[in-house]
């Protein structure tokens, strides 16, 4: 167990660690630079200003209205699926709605959980909790401790941002737990070594983190001692990304103790926890994913050859534990799961005694349970699931063959379906009422040549009536970036305010995710990011070619990674659009390794340090391509103050830059939300109204 709470840029979730000097030859000749300042009166009003600008023209059309009760009553529907957690034996669920806008932390049985209506019982109020202390908290999740559950952390963030705070508390008396373990705020990682005993990594003191802002000292913090007693057990270095503490523990509550040193944001050097122990036998590019059975689960992001085998990237690999713990370098793997040509790695999940493997082939969800056999081998079965849709891990019991799995698609509403590992029986326990009708709506899986010949599947969600004339309004997303997967997904929000009204929908799987493996993502790496632009081009293109839309109806979105991908488009392409909507973003690929966590990402983006890639950032990077005498579509950026991960300032100089130069824009900078679209569904409800107002005004 254990969390880890920092992340890609944006999939998806510490006090920002701003380099005022930065890089000096970029710093030089930015006028903006003062907008990076989250701290300055002088932003502030800028920041009023300019959200003041945009409700003036946004609020003012006469579909804002419509949109924001229907994207407010979407996301207060009490028709949501209620995602659970197994705790201890028993169901847990964190809520939101009207009555409790910060949401409330519940539990029922197992059984009554299947029930139409649960028996809920509140665990935490986080709105009662918030008011008595004065607090803006927000909910960031809980992490138990492994064998008996009952000693959780509870984990809070003050607006949404990365950093946080956690306090015990003990879920069976309903307390947080007096003298109990608590961590300041703070950019964190905890794991649970017992039930007496926290691995923390954090800032220990003024100053002590990576130049990302993570941590790289771990210490043990023992019950009943102050924090500052804690005893260092291991450090990596100040130019890493992060040191983190990791804690494996299968269905028998045998736990693996380790450290997770990250040089970069993909490469990994483990080691266990105890003095004097070399490092893992691993390959740089390998993820621990849990331990069954005293089985220690890898998955590999690059080849691996080892016991004259060679594993593929992609495959999930088994070590034994009492083995690897004798002899760290050599370790004798057994594959679990290996991919075909067309296939990814997408989750794993652990029961008492099994693997659930959830995998993709033709960007298609499936489900395989693994068994483990006394030799090593491991047994395969399929799971009989909805074809043509996203399999998403919910929840799984590490003391019993309970699990949960989440079936959806474009246009099926969630459908939550129990799984039994030991029998591996399946069957649907809850689904979601459809949020908008569907009637005439079909789906499309099609593919667009890039520009080197690479074949690039898309989606579209479109009426099967549809004229083919270049005439309907269509937004297209991808995101590309970190070997994220996008998948089909139920939009309530675009079903009811765009496709109901005409629009169509369409998703790019462009190089630079994970849809087809490892070799997918390091495809589009540094200064071969150009592909991922170039898919995404060339499917925009497609989308004309084949009629369905056209420059003037075609609208682009994407935030954080995506952000970045939509800045690059109207930089590079200002002709293929007619709308950007462009969230939470990087921009300004000079400085991005000084702006928030921005220097964990170098091993995506590369490093302004290294000349070949300093000259591809400035000739890709939107904040600096932007030109006085080009036409650009007028792009609504949106951005979040509490945004601790990529940071609002990428937006707001962007913003300020295009008005330097006499192009049109929209901006909104929200006050909570951390790196996302607001801090509760009220927030977040404002930005998809502004977002989807926005794209009516531009396409519709």
């Amino acid at each position: 167990m254990g969390g880890r709470w920092f992340g890609a840029v944006g999939v998806a979730v510490v006090a920002i660690v701003l380099v005022a000097c930065g890089d000096s030859a970029s710093a030089a000749t930015d006028a903006n630079q003062w907008l990076e300042d989250n701290d300055s009166a002088r932003v502030q009003e800028w920041v009023r200003a300019e959200n003041d600008k945009t409700f003036g023209v946004l609020q003012q059309d006469p579909r804002w209205g419509g949109n924001l009760a229907a994207a407010k009553e979407i996301g207060n529907s009490p028709d949501r699926l209620p995602t659970p957690t197994v705790i201890h034996g028993e169901i847990y669920n964190f809520w939101q709605d009207p009555d409790h806008t910060r949401g409330v932390w519940r539990k029922t049985s197992v059984a009554d959980y299947q029930a139409a209506q649960p028996h809920w019982s509140t665990v935490l109020d986080v709105d009662a909790l918030a008011a008595g202390e004065g607090r803006n908290w927000v909910w960031q999740g809980v992490d138990c401790a492994p064998a008996r559950q009952t000693r959780c952390l509870v984990i809070l963030s003050e607006g949404g941002e990365d950093a946080v705070t956690a306090r015990e508390f003990d879920t069976e008396t309903g307390q947080f737990v007096a003298d109990g373990f608590v961590l300041p705020r703070g950019k964190q990682e905890v794991s649970w070594l017992d039930e007496n005993t926290l691995l923390v990594g954090r800032e220990w003191q003024p100053g002590e983190l990576t130049s990302s802002g993570y941590a790289y000292v771990v210490k043990r913090w023992e019950r009943g001692r102050p924090l500052d007693a804690a005893v260092e057990v291991g450090r990596g270095a100040r130019e890493d990304v992060s040191t983190r503490p990791l804690v494996l523990t299968d269905g028998t509550n045998r736990t693996v103790a380790l450290l997770d040193r990250s040089s970069s944001f993909f490469d990994h050097e483990y080691r266990l926890l105890a003095d004097g122990s070399p490092a893992l036998a691993l390959p740089a590019k390998a993820e621990m994913r849990g331990m069954v059975a005293g089985r220690i689960l890898v998955a590999l992001q690059q080849d691996w050859a080892v016991d004259g085998t060679n594993f593929p990237a992609g495959t999930l690999v088994a070590l034994d534990a009492d083995a690897l713990i004798r002899d760290p370098a050599h370790p004798h793997p057994s594959a679990v799961y290996t991919p075909g040509p067309a296939d990814a790695l997408e989750d794993v999940m652990t029961t008492r005694d099994q693997v659930v493997v959830l995998s993709l082939h033709d960007v298609r969800g499936r489900a395989t349970v693994y068994h483990p056999g006394a030799d090593g081998s491991w047994a395969a079965t399929p799971l009989a699931l909805p074809d043509n849709a996203t399999i998403s891990a919910t929840a799984a019991d590490d003391h019993s063959g309970l699990a949960y799995l989440t079936v959806t698609s474009f246009l099926e509403p969630p459908t939550l379906w129990r799984l039994d590992t030991v029998t591996n029986a399946s069957a649907p326990v809850k689904s979601v009422p459809p949020q908008f009708d569907s009637t005439g709506l079909v789906v499309e899986q099609l593919k667009a040549t890039s520009t080197d010949g690479t074949q690039v599947p898309y989606f579209v969600v479109h009426r099967a009536d549809m004229p083919y004339d270049g005439s309907n309004p269509t937004i297209l997303n991808a995101y590309g970036g970190f070997g994220a997967t996008m998948t089909p997904h139920y939009g309530a929000e675009t079903g009811r305010l765009w496709l109901s009204r005409g629009g169509v929908f369409a998703l790019a799987n462009i190089r630079g995710g994970g849809e087809f493996g490892p070799a997918w993502h390091d495809a589009a790496l540094t200064t071969n990011r150009q592909r991922a632009f170039d898919d995404f081009a060339a499917v925009s293109r497609d989308l004309a070619d084949r009629k369905i839309t056209s420059a003037r109806r075609l609208g682009i979105t994407g935030a954080s990674n995506g952000g970045l991908l939509m800045g690059v488009s109207m930089t590079q392409h200002p002709e293929l659009f007619n709308a950007v909507d462009i969230g939470v973003p990087l921009l300004d690929m000079l400085r991005y390794e000084h702006i928030a966590a921005g220097a964990s990402w170098v091993g995506e983006y590369g490093s302004v340090d290294d000349p070949a890639q300093r000259a591809f950032l400035e000739r890709i990077s939107p904040y600096q391509q932007l030109r006085p005498e080009v036409t650009y579509p007028e792009p609504f950026l949106w951005t979040t103050s509490k945004d601790d991960r990529v940071g609002p300032q990428h937006a707001r100089k962007f913003a300020a830059k295009l008005a330097e130069q006499g192009h049109p824009y929209l901006f909104y900078e929200g006050s909570e939300g951390g790196h996302g679209t607001g801090a509760n569904i009220d927030e977040s409800a404002t930005t998809t109204a502004l977002r989807f107002t926005y794209f009516m005004r531009r396409l519709m």
